[in-house]
């Protein structure tokens, strides 16, 4: 089985887009059986393309939350005097500004606080029209995304396994934080969007440094290209100068936001030069993911 993740160094640089275009690749691909994973658990967003159908809704709990027993609870206040969060208020935890560290509960005196797992979002399991799909919708303001991304890929490989798949293609966390880190971690290749500005420059930096320092073989691609052409010949001598493998070059395409309004990727949408240049990045990743 094979691990393809797409990443960028910041959000807007096209992933998604470029994923959903892999997926009608693999999906009509003679040497692969697909499954999808959506890592961006903080901004899904690759279902609103995908059309997906729910077959399975799971709940994802983590971190603990205070929660006072009223029956117990003398009002002695000493909770409140030692939550640093300034969590608790008229006999009530601020459920947003908890952070669970247990010591209110440690020192209540009347034992009226216990702590309860936290309900942080949900992930599912889908069928789509490009295979299965494993996605999650992580709560507002809720933490441990990280931990989401880990459980929503160890189940994207007991799916595949279950479906006789052999490449799961994942659409990856953007930064270089825990999100990033267990979006790529065990995988076979990871291609790196990014766009010719200064900001996706820096950032195309930062996380091809995190992709070799976790020894990921890594490849670049550089969306909307001819809007900066000077900055593009920049991130192609940083490809150079770092012995990064540059794929392709998009050029800037309007028919890729009118294809997600149709709720299709642009190579469903249109045969144009974005996608024909796409064809060409997806037919050297099928090498390169025949041959590890």
């Amino acid at each position: 089985m094979k691990e393809l993740v797409v990443i960028s160094g910041k959000g807007g640089t096209g992933k998604t887009s470029i994923v959903s275009s892999f997926a009608m690749f693999a999906g009509t691909s003679k040497n692969f059986k697909p499954v999808f994973v959506d890592c961006d658990v903080d901004a899904a967003d690759l279902h609103l393309i995908f059309e997906p159908e729910i077959l399975e809704k799971n709940d994802f709990y983590s971190g603990k939350t205070a929660v006072i027993n009223k029956e117990l609870c003398t009002n002695c206040n000493k909770c409140v005097e030692l939550c640093r969060f300034n969590a608790i208020e008229n006999n009530c935890i601020n459920k947003m500004k908890c952070e669970g560290c247990s010591v209110c509960a440690k020192f209540c005196p009347e034992k009226a606080i216990a702590l309860e797992e936290n309900l942080a979002g949900e992930w599912y399991i889908s069928q789509t029209r490009f295979g299965k799909f494993i996605h999650a919708k992580l709560g507002i303001a809720e933490e441990n995304s990280g931990k989401l991304v880990t459980k929503i890929r160890n189940q994207a490989r007991l799916t595949a396994q279950k479906e006789n798949s052999n490449l799961i293609i994942c659409d990856g966390s953007p930064g270089i934080g825990c999100p990033v880190i267990a979006s790529i971690s065990g995988a076979n290749a990871v291609l790196i969007i990014t766009e010719p500005t200064v900001s996706g420059l820096h950032d195309l930096e930062r996380v091809y440094k995190l992709t070799q320092h976790f020894k990921i073989k890594s490849y670049v691609c550089i969306n909307k290209f001819d809007i900066n052409h000077e900055v593009s010949k920049q991130i192609e001598e940083f490809c150079i100068s770092s012995k990064a493998k540059l794929l392709g070059k998009i050029p800037y395409d309007k028919d890729f936001t009118s294809a997600q309004i149709s709720k299709k990727s642009i190579t469903e949408y249109s045969n144009n030069n974005s996608s024909q240049e796409l064809k060409t990045i997806w037919t050297t990743l099928e090498i390169i993911l025949k041959g590890d």
